[in-house]
């Protein structure tokens, strides 16, 4: 089981996560980020202090928040480990067209 706690200031948007980051809860987890992103203000924080245990494909939907401009805090060593492991790549620019320049007829 997960549970989500959405609280928004001003400054940011905090999802505090307590439970288990596996399973279903992982899908559910994504459709509360996508379903509600556009609308936080200022940064995103995923609290994850309260998390038990995160599978790979939750630590997958992290590495997907981060590279999205989430700040992903977290105790304990095998979150913190899981965190390191994430921020400790390169944040992807965002992805713009390719322009291809077609010569003069």
């Amino acid at each position: 089981m997960l549970k989500i706690t959405a609280h928004t200031t001003q400054d940011a948007t905090k999802l505090t996560l307590e439970g288990r980051l596996a399973g279903p809860w992982v899908e559910e987890l994504e459709r509360f980020w996508r379903g509600n992103k556009d609308s936080a203000t200022g940064s995103l924080v995923v609290d994850l202090t309260g998390v038990t245990f995160i599978e790979q494909t939750g630590k997958s939907l992290l590495g997907k928040m981060w590279q999205e401009g989430a700040e992903l805090v977290a105790a304990g060593c095998c979150s913190r480990s899981i965190v390191e492991d994430i921020t400790s790549s390169d944040r992807q620019a965002p992805s713009k067209p390719i322009q291809t320049s077609h010569p003069r007829s």
